[in-house]
């Protein structure tokens, strides 16, 4: 039979095969629909004659090749083990993730610069001169600001219109908040890096002029028993969230000597996996803000709490995934 006629006769099985292998891939989650699953086999085992046929008749190295693909990207789904999901996530959590920051350094580092440097210094500047806060913020921000943290606020930490709401419905709104931050952020890279490094500059001097001004005020025992909590996963996650939003304006701005294109997928994995685990701390940071934070306990516990979620975090990412 000429090359011709074989194609002409099988395309249809091969497009069917791929749209299922196709189907998998995307059911990774979920799992493929019986019907599906159970028509793979067949299908394979087709593919795999028709590869057979083609070494046989001496058929172009093109057509060869792509049956050669199918046929192994068919035995893959069919027999190798599919790991469940939850045993993924324990060891992306254990492993992939603290080692893609390691690995990365080096953004983490710059994206930590880009953040601190500002806070310290606003903070700095606006504790020593108070007026200064008003250069960062409008009347009216700055007014519930003091609201919040004001030691005759019943519920510290939520401005006047939010007094009223559950903790349920303010750990939906920080992980609204916080996730929009650390989405921002990364996705500011795509820009050359421009909206990353706007992302870290004004949040470090957002958060540090805030800092300086509510102590300034004399709030201590109010605002920092508060923040100090979940400030070690929040804080973290945005500057992780910067690290991998370099990346990509790294891969942007020197691709080398690859397309851009070609530059961001190669960096895109270990960038998604740390844009995954920030959001994971994200979500962290809002389960302690809304039910710890608020808390009543005494002020000394919370900054006990707090030391030892600052170890964890840094004994984390020093160590996890170190060993399989």
């Amino acid at each position: 039979m000429r090359q011709e006629n074989f194609e002409k006769q099988n395309r249809d099985l091969w497009k069917e095969f791929n749209d299922i292998l196709k189907e998998i891939k995307d059911s990774f989650f979920r799992g493929p629909k019986p019907e599906i699953a159970l028509k793979l086999p067949f299908l394979y085992r087709q593919v795999c004659n028709h590869y057979a046929l083609a070494l046989s008749r001496e058929y172009s190295p093109a057509l060869v090749e792509y049956l050669h693909s199918m046929a192994l990207e068919g035995h893959q789904q069919i027999y190798k083990y599919h790991t469940p999901w939850f045993t993924k996530a324990i060891e992306f959590i254990s492993v992939g993730f603290p080692r893609a920051l390691r690995q990365n350094l080096i953004y983490f580092l710059l994206a930590l610069s880009l953040f601190l440097l500002p806070a310290l210094l606003t903070g700095y500047f606006c504790y020593q001169k108070h007026e200064l806060i008003y250069s960062i913020l409008d009347d009216d921000k700055i007014a519930q600001i003091e609201y919040m943290y004001d030691p005759s606020n019943r519920k510290v930490g939520r401005a006047e219109s939010r007094g009223s709401d559950t903790n349920i419905a303010m750990f939906g709104f920080y992980i609204k908040n916080n996730t929009g931050i650390g989405f921002r952020t990364f996705a500011g890279g795509i820009l050359a890096g421009i909206g990353t490094i706007f992302f870290l500059f004004y949040n470090g001097v957002l958060l540090g002029g805030i800092a300086g001004y509510i102590s300034r005020l004399g709030f201590l025992e109010t605002f920092w028993p508060f923040v100090s909590g979940h400030g070690a996963f929040e804080l973290t996650a945005i500057v992780i969230s910067g690290a991998s939003g370099l990346m990509l304006a790294h891969a942007v701005i020197a691709p080398g000597n690859m397309k851009r294109i070609q530059a961001l997928k190669k960096i895109a994995p270990d960038a998604l996996k740390l844009v995954i685990g920030a959001a994971i701390m994200f979500f962290i940071a809002a389960f302690v803000e809304a039910f710890w934070s608020p808390s009543s306990f005494a002020i000394s516990v919370k900054y006990i709490i707090a030391a030892i979620f600052w170890s964890l975090v840094t004994i984390y990412f020093i160590f996890a995934g170190l060993k399989r």
